[in-house]
């Protein structure tokens, strides 16, 4: 007979325990997770909206925003009602916030890890709020509008496995999920920090269980029932309530605040029912429990009900009876008067059932991003101000739509928002810039497939063993190692080589499958074409398979202008499919490997500003420039690599090839790339209309100020390095850097 899940929960959470201390482990080895920092977005959702981006914050960016450095914490705690408060940067306390892309238990290895230039933060996160899903029948598919069309995306072969081990086994296996995840988390609070966990009625209350077990039963603050909708005719037994357990690290520590809301209407009618020159007020008997003496009030002397005393001393009863604060009853009550407008409100306490956090009141609202698991930002502002002072830092790791970090960025509050979804995070990205919210990163987890490839190989496997995998599965048969410069799974001077070359079988092919931790790129591309002419009496040609490629792989393919070389993308999801098929065997036929998405621009056009003149006595110069940047053309990775039905594709390839630019969700200039991290000054996406009224389509073209290069010997500005990034509507991404010649 199989154990029930009480049964199990022993061991899914031993097993979870395992898995934590494996990862907490990893964390001190020099081969830790990593974060990848691949923007750097500094928001400026219009050209109009740059004011605040001044020069002088150009040319200091290398400092104030470089990852870990620079500091952009809150200085002040907005009021309840007031207006949001952007935060100053506070010297000597380096931060930025984040936004990640990938596995949250990665992302929180990463964040326990810290790296070179950033401490771990075990032990720095204030408020930690979650949302994972809870619904297994749950349809994760994305509806994707085009101009004149519609497609319905399937998730990602990434999410679907993260979404189908979650419940491969049901409940068990969201268990699984969430436990090791939940203890991580334990591990990144303070200890004056808090979790709130959301859940509904599928599975709240095992995780419970789990939280105790974490936790411990002593450090629950509260059990929040939210009512996120009223009930609806048709059915008794409709759910309309949610559940926040809300945890504390260490509850003897945990900063816990008062929250209030405003009163009803039908309680201010009740309560607040008199009025005068103060305003509205109520009155409010003015004795306490336990005996006391008489009290003087005005001429008469009035002694307390039996068995209870006067709540003031004569010398405050004196002074608020001459202020006409206090009312006395013909039959001797006493009663203070308590105005409407000096009250805070109701003490908000583990009811949520008022209408100003109701998800019903968000559906035509302007904070609704069509995402279906969205929640109100009331919602999460009481949390946030049940749990947090101005300077706290708050995580969400399953961010979904990004409420958290909007509320987080509106209430001054440092904030780390994670998820798996490329839409979700595309969301979330356009929201923040839509806020223009403060400076942030955009990050992915460094090495993904290294760290897939662990998880299916185990942790001791060789970059080698990973090439003779994908040289495989492409179908080429590995070359011998004493004809392979690179001896396949072999090493030179003791360095552990990640590369592969085979025959594809039937054909004179050389195929290279390149390194997962390294970038694809001409120097790559160029060994490939020089072992294709002279390995073994030379090939009729070569593909080149690679995990991730230089943002102008693009250019470098078009320059080298090669007929016999072909460049490949290895499916992202590789390692996932590996690890859940169950080996090669059973995976062979079913990989394809993608031709590249690439970007073309218009040449950029450079010009000094007119109100230019400098102030600095450096003759000649000029303090802005302005450049203009055109998109051309966008060619989408290879269809067949997108999750889409036969039908979808097809509509997908007629638009593709009327109008290609319509792909582009989001794009974005730097017009000072340092070659390694891009810093985006302008944005535009979908569903902007700042700059157009179009909100199926992006702009073409950028307008772009920014200060003025050095001046060179001719008297003119220097050359300055540009890139542009676009974002299509899957989630891809490609880039195209060019130099821009004297303005």
């Amino acid at each position: 007979m199989p154990k029930s899940l009480l049964e199990q929960l022993p061991e899914i959470v031993a097993q979870g325990r395992k898995e934590a201390e494996k990862i907490l482990e990893g964390i001190e080895s020099r081969h830790r997770v990593s974060l990848q920092t691949r923007e750097v977005v500094l928001p400026a959702k219009d050209t109009a909206a740059t004011d605040w981006i001044t020069a002088q914050a150009r040319a200091d960016r290398r400092e104030v925003f470089a990852p870990g450095q620079g500091s952009l914490l809150p200085n002040a705690q907005p009021l309840r009602g007031a207006a949001p408060v952007r935060p100053e940067p506070v010297e000597g306390q380096p931060w930025a916030n984040r936004l990640i892309y990938g596995d949250n238990l990665l992302a929180m290895a990463a964040l326990l890890a810290g790296d070179d230039t950033t401490p771990g933060l075990r032990g720095k996160v204030d408020l930690i709020y979650i949302d994972p899903p809870f619904d297994s029948k749950a349809d994760y598919r994305t509806k994707v509008t085009l101009p004149g069309l519609e497609l319905e995306q399937k998730p990602t072969v990434i999410e679907q496995f993260a979404y189908s081990d979650t419940w491969s086994d049901g409940t068990a296996s969201y268990l699984a999920m969430i436990t090791p995840r939940l203890i991580l988390m334990r591990e990144l609070l303070a200890d004056t920090g808090s979790i709130y966990v959301h859940l509904d009625w599928h599975v709240g209350h095992y995780v419970k269980l789990v939280l105790d077990e974490i936790f411990g039963k002593r450090n629950l603050l509260n059990e929040v029932v939210w009512m996120k909708t009223k009930p609806k005719g048709g059915t008794p037994t409709g759910s309309v309530h949610d559940t926040m357990y809300w945890f504390a690290k260490n509850a003897d520590l945990a900063r816990v605040n008062f929250v209030y809301r405003d009163h009803s209407p039908e309680y201010v009618e009740k309560t607040y029912k008199y009025s005068d020159e103060g305003g509205r007020y109520g009155l409010v008997t003015l004795d306490a429990p336990g005996p006391g003496p008489s009290r003087r009030f005005g001429e008469r002397e009035i002694p307390p009900p039996t068995g209870r005393h006067w709540a003031w001393t004569q010398d405050r009863i004196n002074e608020q009876f001459k202020l006409g604060n206090v009312v006395v009853g013909p039959q001797g009550a006493v009663y203070q008067k308590r105005y409407l407008d000096k009250t805070d409100g109701q003490v908000v306490g583990s009811l949520w059932i008022d209408e100003d956090v109701r998800i019903g009141l968000m559906d035509s609202s302007k904070e609704a991003v069509g995402y279906d698991t969205q929640k109100p930002e009331r919602l999460l502002q009481r949390v946030v101000q049940s749990a947090t002072s101005p300077d706290a830092l708050i995580a969400d790791f399953f961010a979904g739509s990004g409420t958290t970090a909007a509320v987080a960025e509106k209430l001054g509050r440092r904030w780390i928002t994670t998820d798996l979804g490329k839409p979700a995070c595309m969301i979330m990205r356009k929201r923040l810039i839509d806020l223009e919210a403060k400076p942030f990163l955009y990050q992915a987890i460094g090495d993904y497939q290294v760290e897939a490839a662990k998880a299916t190989l185990g942790r001791d496997f060789r970059m080698g063993d990973l090439s003779h995998i994908v040289l495989s599965l492409y179908g080429a048969l590995p070359l011998p190692a004493d004809v392979n410069p690179q001896r396949n799974l072999g090493q030179i001077a003791g360095v552990e080589l990640g590369e592969g070359h085979g025959k594809r079988r039937g054909s004179k092919t050389l195929v290279l499958a390149d390194s997962p931790n390294k970038l694809t790129g001409m120097a790559t591309l160029k060994k490939a074409i020089a072992q294709r002419d002279n390995l073994l009496g030379g090939w009729d040609r070569v593909v080149v398979l690679g995990w991730n490629f230089e943002p102008s792989i693009g250019e470098t393919i078009t320059a080298l202008n090669d007929s016999r070389l072909e460049v490949l993308v290895i499916p992202p999801d590789l390692m996932d499919r590996l690890k859940k098929k169950g080996g090669i065997d059973k995976l062979r036929g079913q990989v394809r490997f993608s031709s590249l998405q690439y970007l073309t621009i218009h040449p950029i056009t450079r010009q000094a500003s007119t109100s230019s003149a400098r102030t600095d006595g450096v003759a000649g110069g000029v303090a802005q420039e302005t450049l203009t940047v055109q998109l051309k053309n966008y060619v989408l990775l290879s269809p067949e690599a997108i999750n889409l039905d036969d039908a979808n594709r097809i509509k997908l390839q007629q638009i593709a090839n009327a109008e290609p630019l319509a792909l582009i969700e989001y794009w974005a200039v730097d017009p000072d790339y340092d070659g390694k991290v891009f810093r985006s000054v302008w944005q535009d996406y979908r569903g902007n209309t700042a700059n157009d009224a179009d909100a199926l389509r992006v702009v073409t073209t950028a307008t772009v100020t920014a200060p003025a290069k050095p001046i060179g010997p001719s008297g003119s500005p220097g050359p300055r390095k540009v890139c542009v990034r676009v974002v299509d509507v899957f989630g891809f991404e490609a880039e195209v850097v060019t130099t821009v010649g004297t303005a």
